[in-house]
């Protein structure tokens, strides 16, 4: 199941080895004097660029207005771990095993998505600037979800080769 908290607690608990690429970014998407923190920090409103970390993983790093509800939808994957992170802003992102989901878009090698039909009882995370949740491919999550108002978020999502 996912695993969410901050950096330091999630690399207490996850797989060093598995994540040592993701981690070593997401320590210099933290370092203001980084290029990958000024980089997330100079996107427009509505940004959404691939970045290449190494020849397996990548990150997508992205800026946003989170979203009513109703504007997000569950989704997971199968090539890869998502490793979501947010620098600026909060959202919810909704969680659920994805065996007891129906499938409304199946899955998509391409773009390694599956995308599942809407449900009422799944668990809530809210991740907070300097929150980061790694979702697994059994972790159906609807992220992007606005807490209480729309908010400006500043985000990467590491996708780590299952």
């Amino acid at each position: 199941m996912a695993i969410f908290g901050t950096l330091e607690i999630v690399k207490s608990q996850a797989d060093k080895q598995k994540f040592a690429v993701a981690f070593e970014y997401l320590e210099k998407v933290l370092d203001v004097n980084s290029v990958e923190h000024k980089r997330l920090n100079n996107y427009s409103l509505n940004a959404f660029e691939k970045i290449q970390l190494d020849d397996k993983n990548f990150a997508l790093e992205q800026v946003y207005d989170s979203k009513e509800r109703d504007n997000c939808f569950f989704e997971s994957h199968r090539q890869y771990i998502d490793v979501q992170f947010i620098l600026e802003g909060e959202e919810i992102i909704e969680v659920s095993n994805s065996d007891i989901l129906v499938v409304s878009f199946p899955y998509n090698e391409q773009m390694d998505l599956i995308k599942y039909e809407e449900i009422t009882k799944a668990s809530q995370i809210v991740l907070k600037k300097g929150d980061v949740a790694i979702f697994y491919p059994q972790d159906a999550h609807m992220p992007c979800v606005k807490v209480v108002d729309s908010v400006k978020v500043l985000k990467t999502v590491v996708k780590v080769a299952v």
